[in-house]
């Protein structure tokens, strides 16, 4: 075997996770080979946060955990080795201002994703990462011990190698899954795969006749129908699709939706959260005399946009051609709360494809959560997501990368 195909580690994936553990790596004097199947390396880090990059969460230890609803306790001892200031304190000293934004998001001042990439990318090759644009098709080890692997006909040597290949969501990045299989194939067991941060179908076909319509400074809310039980709410910003509904709260959403199951959840659209239930009905009172003899369907162009109009008209039961000075007081009552809670039921998730994160994977208790090493097969390590640790959205998963990678590149 050549020289030149031996190293101390080999690292599979050149994304958040995979970059940042060859660099920690690497500057303590490892030679690391860092195998990416693409072209480049931060392919989906560069389309991270519409192509700003959510690098972090400025927020306190507690307020991290709080986000983390697969795999906090897991997560404990990495990030508390490196956590968001850690985070915040590596890219400024590589040359990229930081700014925090609304909610604690921390972003490149630049708001270009492809200056994290690059950071990460220069501090690799400045500390000598060598990197090899190829597949990987086999993680090779013999008698429970890491040995190498092999990339179709050629095969590379090391005392260690890190998985870090993504999930199975944005395919086209080339997170397709090859993390999972290289696990499983080494005995590990790997958690059901399913969409986080990912837009939702919903029953209701009038989300389909509000194509394209946006909604900002609205309130969603999350009912789990089987439990009775509120389990997200947020205000933000909406969209209606074709499908369902998408946009950043939708997303949100999204991973607080932990069972699926067709009809179990609705959302619950809050139009006016700035008012309450008496303060939008004496709105609707003062809009309605100033035409009362207005047809009704044509009564609220003052309180939603003209999309939604139509559909409001028909879920309220007021007839479209009643004069809005003979609507009753009970069905403007009826009329606020739709206003107050518009539902739409959800059916089931988009495509893992869509989602921005995987959730399920790497099995937690088969990996030491100090090291990220295997307990199973010795050498072998993990970071990122292809572990069964997922987060909200507002950069947590991000962090949850690089903790993990760093704690991972120590050990190696």
């Amino acid at each position: 075997m050549s020289p030149q195909n031996r190293f101390d580690c080999i690292i599979i994936g050149g994304g958040a996770a995979g970059l940042m553990a060859a660099c920690t790596a690497s500057r303590a004097g490892k030679n690391i080979l860092l195998i990416e199947r693409n072209d480049r390396v931060g392919k989906k880090l560069a389309i991270t946060g519409k192509g700003r990059c959510n690098v972090t969460n400025r927020c306190t230890d507690e307020e991290f955990f709080a986000n983390i609803p697969v795999g906090g306790k897991f997560l404990y001892s990495a990030y508390s080795s490196f956590n968001c200031y850690d985070t915040m304190e590596f890219f400024e000293g590589l040359g990229v201002p930081l700014k925090t934004e609304r909610g604690n998001r921390v972003f490149p001042v630049s708001d270009r994703a492809g200056d994290i990439v690059s950071a990460l990318e220069n501090a690799c090759r400045q500390s000598g990462v060598t990197f090899l644009h190829k597949r990987v098709t086999e993680v090779l080890a013999e008698d429970n011990v890491i040995t190498g692997v092999r990339c179709g006909g050629d095969v590379y040597i090391a005392m260690s190698v890190l998985i870090a290949t993504g999930g199975k969501s944005y395919p086209g990045t080339g997170s397709d899954g090859d993390g999972y299989r290289f696990a499983a194939a080494l005995g590990h067991t790997v958690t059901p795969l399913k969409p986080s941060l990912v837009p939702l179908v919903s029953e209701a076909g009038y989300c389909g006749e509000m194509t394209g319509l946006s909604l900002k400074n609205v309130a969603v809310s999350v009912m789990d129908t089987s439990k009775n039980k509120v389990v997200f709410k947020e205000q933000g910003e909406m969209l209606f699709t074709h499908f369902g509904v998408s946009g950043p709260l939708i997303l949100s959403a999204s991973s607080h939706i932990r069972d699926m199951e067709r009809g179990r959840y609705k959302i619950l659209i809050d139009m006016k959260p700035a008012l309450d239930f008496q303060t939008l009905d004496k709105r609707l009172q003062r809009d309605f005399s100033e035409n009362p003899n207005r047809i009704f369907a044509n009564s609220l162009s003052k309180l939603l946009p003209s999309k939604m109009i139509p559909v409001v008209v028909r879920l309220s039961g007021i007839s479209p051609e009643k004069q809005v000075n003979s609507v009753t007081k009970q069905e403007r009552t009826e009329l606020v709360t739709l206003l107050k809670n518009f539902p739409v039921t959800v059916r089931d998730f988009r495509p893992l494809s869509e989602a921005i994160i995987t959730s399920g994977g790497v099995k937690l208790s088969e990996v030491n959560p100090k090291t990220m090493e295997s307990k199973l097969v010795s050498r072998l390590f993990f970071a990122g997501e292809v572990l069964d640790a997922d987060a909200y959205t507002g950069g947590f998963n991000l962090q949850i990368a690089f903790s993990t990678a760093v704690a991972a590149g120590k050990s190696i």
